[in-house]
């Protein structure tokens, strides 16, 4: 009969840990598909996340470079350096900011429309296959917070 190895120091294991490591495994699985299906279209997949961020900006925001900076959590320089080779590739854009010239807005070129309308639909997909299994380690992890039970946060 096999066994497992054991742990041969006094270190034990953080409650949650099994839940929290199957959580991470369902998002990098996920991450993965998201990745190579992008790629597979022929755009790196951070082009694809900021053509996600510049197509479902909200009422009240800019697609500035800082917006995007923020909302794909990389710095100001990094995202610079990402919009300038989405848009060599004739993804986005830049166009003028009617209030403040000295800084541009992006735009969605009718090329990265495209592209998106297309890895949107795939990821869609994707989602509805596999997002059960995200959603019920998700719920196992939030199940398992300490003082919280399904029926009262439920309410």
């Amino acid at each position: 009969m096999p066994t497992s190895k054991r742990n041969k120091t006094n270190w034990k294991a953080p409650d949650r840990l099994s839940e929290l490591a199957e959580f991470r495994y369902q998002l990098r699985k996920f991450l993965s598909f998201s990745e190579g299906v992008s790629e597979s279209r022929g755009i790196p997949a951070q082009q694809y996340q900021l053509l996600q961020v510049v197509a479902a900006v909200p009422a009240g925001h800019e697609t500035s470079i800082s917006y995007i900076a923020e909302r794909m959590m990389v710095r100001h320089n990094s995202a610079v350096e990402l919009v300038d080779r989405a848009e060599k590739s004739g993804l986005v854009r830049r166009a003028a900011d009617e209030s403040d010239h000295r800084r541009s807005l992006l735009e969605i070129t009718e090329r990265g429309g495209e592209v998106l309308t297309e890895l949107v639909a795939k990821h869609l997909n994707e989602i509805e296959a596999n997002g059960p299994e995200i959603r019920r380690a998700l719920e196992k992890l939030l199940d398992l917070r300490p003082g919280t039970n399904r029926k009262s946060r439920d309410r």
